[in-house]
């Protein structure tokens, strides 16, 4: 038991030691964030609010509920129970909100798009309705192009992550508490998260591919408003197990009110060990992109890329250059197709990576069987990862490469960042070949030369 003294100092920060325990864990992809509406500071015509603050005023206006009595500052919950118990319908207060967050359209926050930008998550749990963390996400990784997963549960309609978690090819964004909506699938009341929570404890409507992640991970909880009994038992729900049993995967509590919640302190400091609090959602974020960024320095110095990117198209054109690569390298990946462009290289990779079954494998098959060239890049990822899509791309490409004449030209590996063809887990006949340096898919001058001047007979 923690003694009375530590339970009365608040926990501001993490040591060291666990810095480099979630840094570590985080490269592992062993944790998952949990996002909050803390995060969630907008750009409004009074200054930075948060989003639902300032949402809560909008719809009480558009529903003509009187706030003088209502508690400073209200909430959303406050506006719903005083426009219900004046008898409105229930229906109108979901489709109105959806609304005013819609025409709003406003930016990601900037800690949201730190956070999008942390590389190494794929996974994000979503505790409200906004769609903002996707946009984050979007706008960090893909350009704005609309590439993010996004799935919604509701009591009514159970939706899963559509496979295990190593084998999702894009970010995903799974919004635990529904997402906005013209109908009522999704939270903005105090009743409506208690229906939510019920149903999430019943064996028949949870999410059971997600829960199964969320049990076996660390767990990033930032920007959540939970709060002491709410806050136990989301992850009592989350862990599936008492929280004084041993285990080897914790929490982290990022928040702006949670260590002012003295019972709740003691509480988890003397039965969940392995939850620690930091305080401030947005401080936590900044120093994780700041810590993360040091230790990926070589991957995320900025790159002038010779050319904007564009996102390829959905079917692979006639005389590309087929890249297959690693998800996580998708950064680096969007940089060599810049600079090839620019060369006047038409390159291709799949950045929909939605299907795993046979339709998808045979597209995959075709595109490799007739593209002029085949680039895999090779890095520290594709060291970490022994199993992935890209290596069945690999074993296609040697197949097509069999065919052949010796000394003929198709596979062209590339690094993009320390790893070498002499210690590259790459396929034998990959290490015979020459392996050119892109740091981080920048692209030298001689090596797109060297593409074109090889491309051009192929184009007469």
């Amino acid at each position: 038991m923690a003694n009375s003294s530590a339970i009365s100092l608040p926990i501001t920060t993490l040591d060291e030691d666990a810095w480099e325990d979630l840094l570590s864990f985080i490269e592992e992809r062993r944790v998952i964030p949990i996002v909050g509406p803390e995060l969630l500071m907008v750009a409004t015509e009074r200054g930075p609010r948060l989003l639902f603050d300032w949402a809560a005023e909008k719809l009480a206006a558009r529903l003509n509920v009187p706030t003088a009595d209502l508690p400073h500052p209200y909430t959303l919950n406050d506006v719903v129970c005083v426009f219900l118990a004046g008898r409105g319908r229930r229906e109108e207060a979901y489709v109105r909100l959806r609304g005013i967050v819609k025409d709003a359209n406003f930016d990601p926050p900037t800690t949201l798009r730190h956070l999008a930008a942390i590389t190494d998550f794929d996974l994000f749990v979503s505790t409200t309705a906004d769609s903002l963390l996707e946009a984050a996400i979007n706008l960090e990784r893909f350009s704005g192009t609309s590439s993010t997963d996004v799935l919604s549960y509701s009591p009514n309609r159970v939706v899963d992550l559509p496979t295990e978690r190593e084998r999702l090819q894009r970010p995903v964004v799974y919004h635990l508490f529904g997402k906005l909506s013209t109908s009522p699938t999704y939270v903005i009341s105090d009743e409506d998260l208690l229906e939510f929570i019920c149903a999430l404890q019943s064996e028949h409507l949870v999410p059971e591919k997600l829960f199964h992640e969320l049990e076996h991970n660390h767990l990033l909880l930032i920007g959540s408003t939970f709060t002491n009994w709410l806050a136990r038992l989301f992850l009592r729900m989350a862990k599936r197990q008492r929280l004084s049993d041993p285990r080897d995967v914790g929490e982290v509590l990022a928040d702006d009110h949670t260590s002012h919640d003295n019972r709740l302190v003691s509480f988890l400091q003397q039965v969940s060990v392995r939850t620690r609090i930091y305080v401030g959602a947005a401080r936590f974020v900044e120093e994780l992109h700041e810590r993360w960024q040091a230790r990926h320095k070589a991957a995320a110095a900025p790159v002038s890329a010779p050319a904007r990117f564009l996102p390829p198209a959905r079917e692979m054109p006639d005389n590309a250059v087929f890249i297959s690569y690693a998800r996580e390298d998708l950064l680096a990946v969007q940089q060599i197709k810049a600079g090839l462009d620019a060369a006047g290289i038409t390159t291709w990779f799949d950045i929909d990576r939605l299907e795993g079954g046979d339709d998808y494998d045979r597209k995959i098959q075709r595109n490799i069987a007739r593209c002029s060239y085949f680039i895999p890049v090779v890095s520290g990822t594709t060291q970490r990862r022994l199993e992935g899509y890209f290596r069945r791309e690999w074993s296609y490409a040697i197949d097509r490469a069999r065919n052949m004449a010796d000394g003929a030209l198709f596979i062209l590996p590339v690094s993009i960042d320390a790893t070498t063809a002499a210690e590259a887990l790459v396929p034998e006949r990959f290490k015979a070949l020459h392996f050119a340096p892109l740091p981080g898919g920048q692209v030298p001058p001689q090596f797109a030369q060297r593409l074109a001047d090889f491309m051009q007979p192929r184009s007469r």
